[in-house]
């Protein structure tokens, strides 16, 4: 999958709220479906459908162990659309504090009158 389709895909996985709180629930670790249903009023199909999208972002993997199928955070993809975001947080930033130099010399020069 090429770069801008991958943040394609991120971006719409984050789209969500239930899924960025299931990130945030796994940021703290390893857990089961079971486990990160427990705080939505939801059924355990519904949060399979979001852990599908969530899975093909690449933003969670699941492993196997025995019966139990425990799901973990993956960065990589949150990497990559923080990278994206830096680069216009960056720009904003120049902006600004282009702003604030403007701001300061109106300033000076309201002092100065």
């Amino acid at each position: 999958m090429q770069a801008e389709d991958r943040l394609n895909v991120t971006f719409a996985a984050l789209a969500d709220p239930t899924r960025r709180a299931i990130l945030a629930r796994l940021a703290d670790g390893e857990a089961t479906v079971t486990q990160l249903a427990e705080p939505f009023e939801m059924s355990l199909p519904a949060i399979s459908k979001h852990l599908k999208v969530l899975e093909r972002a690449g933003l969670i993997s699941r492993g196997r162990d025995a019966q139990w199928r425990p799901c973990r955070l993956e960065a990589r993809p949150l990497g990559e659309a923080t990278g994206w975001l830096d680069d216009y947080r960056r720009f904003w930033e120049s902006k600004f504090d282009l702003l604030d130099d403007h701001l300061r010399e109106i300033q000076q020069k309201g002092r100065q009158s």
